[in-house]
This record gives structure tokens, sequence and C-alpha cells, in this order.
């Protein structure tokens, strides 16, 4: 139990209903908070992840379905959101990646994934973070990526995508630095930034280095790790909720603009 440290706060995470957002989401409905959620969904799996966040202990949930893809689509979820209860916590999660060389990735690539990574958090942080200014306390959570930090192949679009969120939030926080006080816990706006995790985003590239091993999927995963990742274990999305709700501790006033790896010495070689 997180001894209710959010209760009477609201939180709303993108691309939460799996992987690192469902993660984050659990964590903070343990805590207390109320809890919105946000997917490319269906009604089972929505109703689902609600259900599970109310047996953590969440106080209110709701669900948004929209297509982060769309701007309109986007100004009118958070209109709505805004309507449902303040927003304390913006966490953007949401992502998606493609592995393309350079020469193979197409104009349709590039703007999805760019809309969907980075776009979506602007518009967000944009809408939200006055907001939070006017209440004192806010806190802003932006999972990037070691690709935020550091590049590989075959990732141009999503590298981009997530340096792109590293700058964003830089600027963000310097502008909302002097918001509200140690008492109030200002306005923070931090990334975080995982290397391999255990999601389904990074599931293709598990499958492709398995097949090298015969399917194999244990092999493929300490490929990967041995290739990269100096700790040679992956991180769990549980991880990095508890990372977010040490953030959003009022304790957590003066750490902003910065990006915390959780990578096993990835980023350190």
């Amino acid at each position: 139990m997180n001894e209710q440290r959010l209760k009477n706060r609201t939180a709303f995470i993108t691309g939460s209903v799996q992987g690192i957002g469902l993660g984050v989401a659990k964590c903070l409905a343990g805590a207390g908070a109320n809890v919105a959620i946000h997917g490319l969904a269906g009604k089972e799996q929505s109703e689902a992840t609600l259900a599970v966040l109310r047996e953590a202990g969440a106080g209110d949930v709701i669900f948004f379905d929209t297509d982060l893809r769309d701007e309109a689509a986007i100004s009118e979820m958070l209109e709505k959101l805004t309507s449902w209860n303040h927003i304390d916590i913006l966490v953007n999660n949401a992502g998606m990646q493609i592995t393309t060389s350079l020469a193979d990735a197409t104009g349709e690539i590039w703007n999805d994934i760019l809309a969907v990574n980075l776009s979506a958090a602007f518009h967000t942080m944009r809408f939200l973070m006055p907001k939070m200014a006017k209440h004192g306390y806010g806190r802003v959570i932006n999972i990037a990526s070691v690709h935020g930090l550091v590049a590989s192949v075959n990732k141009a679009p999503y590298v981009a995508s997530k340096f792109g969120l590293v700058g964003l939030s830089k600027v963000a926080a310097l502008e909302y630095a002097a918001v509200g006080s140690k008492a109030s816990g200002g306005v923070t706006v931090n990334c975080i930034n995982p290397g391999w995790t255990e999601t389904q985003l990074i599931q293709p590239q598990i499958d492709a280095r398995s097949a090298e091993f015969g399917g194999d999927r244990e092999k493929g995963v300490a490929a990967l790790l041995a290739e990269k990742q100096p700790s040679r274990r992956t991180s769990d999305p549980s991880e990095i909720g508890e990372l977010c709700l040490w953030l959003c501790s009022k304790n957590a006033h003066n750490i902003t603009g910065t990006s915390i790896p959780v990578d096993g010495g990835w980023t350190a070689q």
C-alpha cells in the first residue's frame, strides 16, 4: 500500500491500458488518486482496466479512447477530462515505435510517430499546465526513453520524437519553475527514460532476435540485453510506476527539468 498519499489528487495517464502506462496507473491508484486512463481499447479491455484500478484503491476512474494523431480529438478529450476533474498529475506515456531504416521510412511513419510520441504531449501540456499553475501544484512526467538520450540504428522517427520530448520537457520545466512554493509542491516537469522494459512495444524486436535462436525467447531477450543494458535485467512497468509516485510527492518540488534513466547502465557507457 502507498498509504493514500495521493488521495484527492487526480492523474491522467495516456497509453495506460497496458505496459508502462498501466503500471503507472495502478501505482497511482494504489496511492488513492482519481485516475483517468487512455488507450485504443475496446469496451471489454477498458472496463477490465477500470476495475483493476478501482480494486487497487483509486478514487474515481474514467477512460478515453482518443486517437492521439488527431489534434481536434485531443482538444475534445481534454475539455471532457477537465470537466470531469482538475488534473494534478499528467503522465504522457502513449507511444509507438516502428523499426525501419532512414531510407525505408515513409512520411506516414514519421508523421504518426511524431504525432503520438511528441505532439500529443505538447497539446496535453499546453492545455493542462496553466491550470496546474493556478493551484500551485502540478506534476508532468513524460515517459521518454533511453532513445531520448542516445540513438540506435533503424529508429530515426522514434529517436527524433524522444529527443524532442526531452527538449520540450526542459523548456516547460523552466517556464513553470517558479510556480507555487515548497509548501504547495510547485509545478515540475521531468522525463523518465526507460531502457529495456517488459512491454508489448519491444515485442517485435524480441521476436526478431529470438528467431536468430530458433524461436528461443529467453535467448533472444538475453542477446538484446547483452548488447545494450549492462545490468542484463529488464525493468518491470511497476518500477516505473513507483518512480512516478515518488516524483509526485511534495518533497520532489525541486526536481524539475531532469531526464532519469532506468536503463541498467545503458546510457552510462
